[in-house]
């Protein structure tokens, strides 16, 4: 795996993954104000999707699609949002958010002005989402102990 010095998402210690294979890793995120909020990192430290080969870049989306799906299925939200950045940290990874129309920002970004007092909702344990993307197994990927 290639690495950059001083990139986070390069260094892969103290990060909860749920499912991992030899291109990327998803992540759980805890935070309390988005629950069963993820991340899709590519492991190696490339910085856009084009730099990928194009089989790389469709079992990239073929990961976050599985994240995406899962969530779904798990918290039923009003929206997933799908952000690829890299702005502040050029290192190429989705952020995959669940959103529901009373949480704190919507319909704004997370990142973007505070709309209200948002409504904290209990999220899936991470396991539950990592049982659903065991699925990608059968698609070439393999799940973390």
């Amino acid at each position: 795996m290639s690495e950059a010095v001083d990139c986070p998402l390069c260094d892969a210690r103290g990060e909860h993954v749920l499912w991992r294979d030899r291109h990327c890793r998803v992540v759980f995120i805890p935070d309390p104000d988005y629950p069963g909020y993820c991340r899709v990192i590519w492991n190696d430290h490339i910085v856009e999707l084009s730099d990928l080969i194009p089989e790389e870049r469709t079992w990239l989306l073929e990961v976050v699609c599985a994240t995406e799906t899962a969530l779904r299925e798990l918290m039923r939200p009003d929206k997933i949002n799908l952000a690829s950045l890299g702005n502040q940290v050029p290192h190429l990874h989705w952020h995959v958010i669940p959103r529901h129309r009373d949480d704190a920002h919507f319909p704004q970004p997370i990142w973007g002005t505070r709309q209200r007092e948002g409504r904290i909702r209990p999220g899936p344990e991470p396991d539950q989402i990592a049982v659903r993307l065991a699925q990608l197994n059968d698609r070439g990927g393999e799940r973390r102990p």
